[in-house]
C-alpha cells in the first residue's frame, strides 16, 4: 500500500505496519544494510525473518526500512524482503544519499542514520540494530567519522544496539556522543558493550535495568523539550560473546589487511566484517546474529513501555 506523505515523496507502508499505526500497536524500526551488506543469501534472509519474528513475539510490529525503485518502504512484505536479500548492487544509504536514491529511482539499504530519519518521519520511536557506526581508528588523520553520531544528536529515535562496532575507536566515539549531548545508556551493567564482547573496558555514562526505566527516561527528555536520540547499549548474551582480548587480536589483523588493500570510505566496514568472519572461523557472524536478535527483543519491550506511558 503506497501512502505518499507528500506529492514528491513516495512512501509505502507494509500492510502490517499500516495496520499497527492505525490501531496504535508499537512499532520497532529495523535497518536493511544488515540484509544487503551484512551476510550472504540465504543466511541474511533467515536472520531478517528471525529478528522480525522476535519483535512480533514480544507484542510489537517490525518495520524493516529500505528504498526500492525510488520508493521509501516502512516495513517490507515477505517477497520484498526476499528480493532485497538477493539483490546485487544495492546502495548503502546514509543521510547524504537517502534522498538521492529516492529521487533517482534507485534501490538501497538504510544505515543507522538513514533508518533513523525514515523512522522519525513515520512516527516510529524505537529502532533496533546491531552496532552503530562511530569514530574510526585513525580518524585523527583520516577524519573518518560515521554520520550515525550526528543523526543521534538531531533525530529523536531511541536506538538499541550492542554498542559501537569494536572495529571503531570506542573511547573517541563515546567522547563525540557526549559532546553532542546524546545520552548513552547501558542496559543491565556498568560497562559499555563492544559489539561482539560484553565489555569495552569503558564505564558506561549511564545505566538502566528495565525497558520501563528507559521509556521513562525518554519521556522525561521529551517533556523537557530535549531534541535528539538516545543510545541504548545492550550487551550480547554471555553465551554468545567473543571476549574483548581475543577479539582485539582479530580486529588488529583485519585492520592491517584493510590498510594493505587500500580499503576506504563505505567499503571499510563490510570489508572488516568479512575479514573477521574468516579470521574467527565464522564465530563473529554467529555472535552478530545473536546480538541483533537480543537487541530486537529489548527494543520491542521498550516500544511497548513507551506506548503504555503515552496512553
Amino acid at each position: 500500500m503506497t501512502l505518499p506523505a507528500s506529492p514528491k515523496l513516495p512512501v509505502s507502508y507494509s500492510a502490517e505496519v499500516a495496520r499497527a499505526k492505525a490501531e496504535g500497536i508499537p512499532v520497532v524500526a529495523l535497518e536493511s544494510t544488515i540484509i544487503t551488506h551484512g551476510m550472504p543469501y540465504p543466511g541474511n534472509l533467515e536472520m531478517a525473518e528471525s529478528v522480525e519474528a522476535i519483535i512480533r513475539e514480544e507484542g510489537a510490529v517490525p518495520a524493516t526500512i529500505a528504498v526500492i525503485d525510488g520508493v521509501l518502504h516502512i516495513g517490507l512484505e515477505s517477497e520484498q524482503c526476499r528480493m532485497l536479500a538477493q539483490f546485487q548492487g544495492a546502495m548503502k544509504l546514509s543521510r547524504a544519499d537517502l534522498a538521492f536514491a529516492i529521487a533517482e529511482g534507485r534501490t538501497g539499504a538504510t544505515t543507522v542514520a538513514a533508518t533513523m530519519i525514515a523512522a522519525a518521519r513515520a512516527g516510529i520511536k524505537v529502532f533496533a540494530t546491531g552496532g552503530i557506526g562511530g569514530v574510526h581508528r585513525g580518524a585523527e588523520t583520516s577524519f573518518d567519522i560515521s554520520a550515525d553520531l550526528e543523526e543521534l544528536a538531531r533525530t529523536q529515535v531511541t536506538v538499541v544496539c550492542a554498542g559501537a562496532k569494536a572495529i571503531l575507536d570506542i573511547p573517541k566515539t563515546l567522547e563525540v556522543l557526549e559532546t553532542k549531548g546524546v545520552p548513552v545508556v547501558t542496559f543491565g551493567q556498568d560497562e559499555f558493550p563492544a559489539f561482539w564482547s560484553r565489555s569495552s573496558g569503558l564505564k558506561s555514562p549511564l545505566r538502566l535495568d528495565s525497558a520501563a526505566a528507559i521509556a521513562g527516561f525518554q519521556s522525561t527528555r521529551e517533556h523537557l523539550g530535549i531534541a535528539g536520540g538516545m543510545l541504548i547499549g545492550n550487551p550480547v548474551p554471555e553465551a554468545d560473546e567473543i571476549e574483548r582480548e581475543e577479539m582485539e587480536i582479530y580486529i588488529t589483523r583485519a585492520l592491517d589487511n584493510a590498510d594493505r588493500d587500500g580499503i576506504s570510505g563505505k567499503a571499510v566496514t563490510p570489508y572488516l566484517l568479512d575479514s573477521l568472519f574468516h579470521l574467527t572461523g565464522g564465530r563473529s557472524l554467529k555472535t552478530n546474529i545473536a546480538l541483533v536478535e537480543n537487541n530486537a527483543r529489548l527494543a520491542a519491550r521498550i516500544a511497548i513501555a513507551m506506548a503504555k506511558l503515552s496512553q
